[in-house]
């Protein structure tokens, strides 16, 4: 058999290729939308890939089934329930697979979404302890798939009804394979999938069954209450991307973007156009293109960017030419498709017209300190995550996950300063960049973010410490 597990770091998620040696013929499971890895190990393996199969409809990226199917004529395969715009065939419960010796058992595991599958693997038909499972969103190293994702579908699709089917699905169906059985799940720590996600990309069910905090003995209702509570916000894309994963769209332009000079670039940015730079925050606070919003290409650059920018608006890339054609690519892993463009020679730009160019405003905490003592009409924003924000937060600041950031707009005041924080400062230069290409006035962020400020002197209740230990009054 061969199997291969391939995850994609920045978006924590996990496809794989499952063959028959002897046969040759393959499946992917849950592919990215660039698919150029799985053609490449077909060809190195003289594979044939006759099956594409997804465990759901998936809402955090945007699949590779309409990439591989046009590149190699396969089969398209959702579990039955799935509702789509493009050929499928869909699998029914514990129908199996043959691909030669291996062979492939579907489960139906309803929850996280209706049409939710599982995939046992097995090496030959007649083994009695499968290889592995293909978990998808059903259960995760140290989690389970959260079951809110489609509650504004419909009635019938609230987050208590799915939780309970993804009680009965784990319990019922997943939890009745044996211990020594693999756990091979969709994704990894950092997705916004579920809440508790390892850092591990695999597993065993006998693992799971002791450690997963979601599969300890407890009531239905307990269940519930457990993988509904604490959830993250959903980021702003999930709904979009899951409708495009439905529907029969272009395929993923992997040419790079036109070279633009900067009057055209300026022309595009006044009819709406996003400029977009993913330079390093340092790189980027130092001097860019004047209302350029920043997303930091080595951060988790296409989910923040799904995060904060409109899918209907052109984007043109204003950062480093050499990696306009990842960042393009990564835009398209989400769904962003409208790179209509990138800045020529964004250096010399910065060079010849320094009336186009600006530098972020950003503080340390002792300057923090010292502004919260002078400005009385200051906004304090924390982008952080519900699990991040548990501890504390910065005396008087709104709590607004950077996912939310762009709904929330109305809570704040554009006319009065705004200073926005996160974890370590990278989330909060694109909230800066893009509150400022919303038309706030004076908007800075925290260097180093909450780390640098509980470094300097830990907040105390209602109080803004100083570093160095001294208390500031109250905020008003």
């Amino acid at each position: 058999m061969i199997f291969t597990q391939h995850y994609l770091a920045c978006l924590s998620h996990a496809s794989y290729v499952v063959g028959d040696e002897t046969t040759g013929r393959a499946v992917v499971v849950d592919p990215r939308r660039d698919v150029g890895v799985y053609l490449e190990e077909a060809g190195a393996q003289d594979l044939t890939i006759e099956r594409v199969v997804e465990t759901h409809v998936h809402a955090d990226f945007l699949s590779g089934h309409l990439e591989l199917a046009a590149l190699t004529g396969a089969v398209i395969s959702y579990g039955a329930g799935a509702e789509l715009e493009f050929p499928v065939e869909l699998l029914g419960d514990r129908q199996r697979l043959s691909l030669g010796e291996v062979t492939l058992e579907i489960l139906a595991t309803p929850g996280h979404t209706p049409e939710s599958i599982c995939i046992v693997v097995y090496e030959h038909p007649d083994d009695s302890i499968p290889y592995g499972v293909l978990t998808g969103d059903t259960l995760f190293v140290g989690d389970v798939g959260r079951p809110d994702l489609l509650a504004s579908a419909g009635a019938d699709l609230t987050a208590d009804a799915l939780a309970r089917q993804l009680y009965h699905s784990l319990h019922d169906r997943l939890l009745r394979l044996p211990d020594d059985t693999r756990v091979f799940p969709a994704h990894g720590a950092g997705s916004s999938c579920g809440k508790q996600l390892s850092s591990e990309t695999s597993s065993t069910l006998g693992v799971q069954r002791a450690t997963n905090y979601a599969l300890q003995e407890m009531s239905e209702d307990e269940f519930v209450a457990a993988v509904t509570e604490g959830q993250p916000a959903r980021p702003q894309y999930f709904v979009f991307d899951a409708q495009r994963n439905r529907e029969l769209r272009p395929l993923l332009d992997e040419e790079p973007p036109p070279v633009l000079d900067v009057d055209d670039v300026l022309r595009r940015r006044d009819a709406g156009a996003v400029l977009l730079d993913a330079r390093e925050p340092s790189d980027f606070a130092a001097g860019h293109l004047r209302g350029a919003v920043n997303i930091g290409l080595q951060g988790r650059f296409a989910e923040w960017a799904g995060d904060v920018l409109p899918p209907d608006r052109d984007i043109v890339l204003t950062g480093d030419p050499a990696f306009a054609l990842e960042a393009q690519v990564r835009l398209g892993r989400v769904g962003y498709d409208r790179v209509v463009g990138q800045l020529e020679d964004p250096a010399q730009v910065f060079a010849t017209r320094p009336e186009l160019v600006e530098a972020s405003s950003r503080l340390t905490a002792d300057q923090l300190v010292e502004l919260l003592g002078m400005e009385p009409d200051l906004q304090l924003v924390d982008l952080r995550g519900p699990g991040e924000t548990v501890d504390a937060t910065l005396p008087g600041a709104r709590r607004i996950p950077l996912p939310a950031l762009t709904d929330s707009l109305a809570e704040l005041d554009p006319q009065r300063p705004v200073v926005v924080y996160c974890a370590s400062g990278y989330r909060s230069l694109v909230a800066a960049s893009v509150l400022l290409d919303a038309g706030f006035g004076v908007v800075s962020d925290l260097v180093g973010g909450y780390a640098s400020w509980v470094k300097a002197g830990a907040p105390g209740p209602g109080a803004v410490p100083a570093p160095g230990g001294a208390d500031q009054p109250p905020l008003p």
